[in-house]
């Protein structure tokens, strides 16, 4: 489905509302783009492109254009119709003004410029007015261009006319405050891929972006005529897709529309990710489960009906329906309502029923008009079914041995004194030499050792009952505490910090990601949690004058040899933790006084299951792309 191309109402200075005030954002940022870090920083890119999306969406909008600019700043074009610069009577001001200064300030409160916005659920242009060093605004409007300066969110200019135009849009250009943000330094692929997302939801939208700051300057441009069909043929790319047609469903209503794109692939877990009005809504809500509920109604009717289920057999449930599948669920309304703070839950009611009899239509009929495909899919699921079932024995058998329940701990587990979870940390250790170290080296009464023995099993290319009958998986789930799959609870967590501590080579590198793929795919929430973290151990020891010194990149390596200044010293590289006895592993990995930790998020689950699945999947051309694209930032794996 297209971005929504309804003209709507006049769009000018009577168009913006005004809710409050603009001060506390410089005094509280976090508060506003949650933390001033780097995805506070690459948030003012998105809201301010959230504006022209919007523009989009009301069928004002083709094009938009992002540049980083050589000196670090961004700017972003669209050729929408423009912010209104008339003069608001009340504030006394143009309503440009009034949007760069004001907080909740826009045509999206009063329902009639935009019936569908996605911009509301942030914080808008404003905040990055505040949290930039400067910021210039152009507007073409009228037949004229309209500019206005602003530093750190104070109007340094009234808005004026510049020149002359034919053409309409808006340009905005910030450079963010230094001393707001830790690093102003944005990242070029972080911005791409959130676009390349943003062009998917909107089909025939093309964002293009363009670094400057490098030469040849990096550059990019996205459109989809397919819309969520592609995103859906991006997501199975680097998979085996099952079937050759995508499923493609949509539908309408008077104050809604969905769209829902789906295809079957021969992996065990599903890639299914739900839309809002373009706001990844990551913990899913009523569009979801309308989904979920259907789609499972639909398989089973289909499986009975056809005779792929037998009278006796028992029905297939969403575990089994959901197995390697991709799915993209897009929902757009006038008056979305969104739980929780983080707001990436969708909650209203109706829109489960919408979802719901969308699927239970569309996709009966596609299952009937495609009885090939159709028979492939059952193939699929039914065989899911019998695996669960597979999985159901293994998981009793494992029970039965005590190594799902938290009362029992593997045997080379060296547990902690204490019982607080919050206060305890178990680091996952490769091999039994580290193991052994890291045992002598800790602190007994918060710090648990977990040795691992060799390289885990790839959970991306096994179902769940093969993962359940691995030695080194059956001990981290049972040291975690927390179940596995359907049973998991993070109520039950032993540990609110998992550590993975693995050499800084390239065997230490595979055994981190598959562990991290383990995490992902069967303890999401621990991460989503914040309890999972990577060690970051020394790469080298340099002693000079008798005194010791530790470097945990070559960064660090070429400042200490700068400090050094011709002096002589001795330096080693470690090529594994097991070269470190107990008190230089303590001192510079497991010290919470010295050591660096580096914790693990989910800033984009359809990225990271991307990553996931190359590099853990099957397809060997793809991730050798991945590795030499990367290559030159490898030496990040040990910062």
């Amino acid at each position: 489905m297209a971005a929504a191309k309804r003209k709507t109402e006049v769009y000018d200075e009577s168009s913006i509302s005004v809710l409050e005030g603009l001060e506390a954002v410089k005094k509280r940022p976090s508060m506003y783009i949650g933390t001033t870090g780097p995805r506070g920083l690459h948030h003012l890119v998105y809201e301010v492109v959230d504006n022209s999306i919007d523009e989009c969406l009301a069928g004002y909008c083709s094009n938009i254009w992002i540049t980083i600019n050589p000196d670090g700043s961004i700017t972003v074009v669209d050729d929408g119709r423009g912010i209104p610069v008339g003069i608001m009577k009340k504030q006394n001001k143009s309503a440009a003004e009034v949007v760069l200064t004001t907080l909740h300030a826009g045509g999206k409160f009063g329902g009639k410029v935009y019936k569908v916005s996605g911009g509301l659920h942030g914080v808008g242009v404003s905040v990055v007015n505040a949290l930039s060093e400067w910021l210039v605004l152009e507007v073409g409007r009228d037949g004229k261009v309209y500019q206005q300066r602003y530093k750190k969110g104070i109007p340094e200019t009234k808005l004026e006319v510049i020149g002359e135009t034919n053409r309409t849009g808006t340009i905005i250009s910030f450079a963010p405050d230094p001393d707001v943000f830790e690093s102003t330094d944005v990242d070029f692929d972080v911005i791409a891929q959130r676009m390349r997302e943003m062009a998917f939801l909107n089909r025939g939208l093309r964002i293009e972006i363009k670094d400057e700051r490098k030469e040849p300057h990096e550059e990019v441009a996205f459109r989809y005529e397919g819309g969520i069909i592609d995103f859906v043929s991006h997501l199975n790319a680097t998979k085996d897709p099952l079937q050759n047609k995508i499923v493609f469903m949509n539908a309408e209503q008077e104050n809604a529309q969905v769209e829902i794109a789906m295809q079957y692939n021969k992996g065990y877990v599903d890639s299914i990710y739900t839309f809002a009005n373009n706001i990844n809504t990551h913990e899913g809500g009523t569009h979801l489960a309308g989904f979920r509920a259907a789609l499972t109604r639909v398989i089973n009717d289909y499986a009975r009906k056809k005779g792929f289920l037998k009278e006796k057999e028992e029905n297939l449930i969403g575990e089994d329906v959901r197995e390697g599948l991709a799915a993209i669920i897009n929902v757009k309304l006038k008056e979305p309502q969104f739980e929780g703070q983080t707001k990436t839950k969708l909650g209203n009611t109706e829109i489960r029923g919408f979802v719901e009899s969308t699927v239970n239509s569309r996709l009966s009929e596609w299952l009937e008009e495609n009885p090939g495909e159709a028979k492939t899919i059952m193939g699929k699921v039914i065989g899911a079914s019998k695996a669960r079932m597979a999985a159901r024995n293994a998981r009793e058998l494992t029970r039965r041995k005590g190594l799902l329940e938290s009362t029992s701990l593997p045997g080379k587990l060296a547990d902690c004194t204490m019982k607080d979870p919050s206060m305890c940390e178990i680091y996952l250790v490769e091999g039994d030499s580290a193991g052994g170290s890291a045992k002598q080296a800790r602190d007994r009464r918060f710090q648990a050792i977990l040795p691992l023995k060799g390289k885990i099993l790839n959970v991306e290319k096994a179902r769940l009952h093969k993962i359940l009958n691995n030695t080194e998986i059956q001990a981290i789930i049972s040291a975690a505490g927390t179940g596995i799959g359907e049973e998991f609870d993070i109520e039950k967590a032993r540990y609110h910090k998992a550590i993975i501590m693995t050499d800084a080579d390239v065997d230490g590198a595979h055994i981190r990601t598959l562990i991290l793929t383990f995490f992902f795919r069967y303890m999401q929430e621990m991460i989503e949690a914040g309890y999972v973290y990577i060690a970051q151990p020394p790469l080298y020891r340099v002693t000079c004058e008798k005194k010791e010194y530790y470097a945990y990149n070559d960064a660090e390596m070429e400042e200490l040899a700068k400090r050094f200044n011709g002096k002589k010293y001795d330096l080693q590289r470690y090529k594994g933790l097991g070269e470190m006895n107990a008190e230089q592993l303590w001192d510079t990995t497991m010290n919470p006084e010295n050591r660096i930790l580096m914790q693990v998020t989910l800033e984009d689950a359809i990225v990271a299951d991307e990553i996931f699945n190359t590099l853990m999947g099957d397809d060997v051309e793809a991730r050798r792309h991945f590795i030499q694209k990367h290559a030159a930032n490898v030496r990040f794996l040990d910062t």
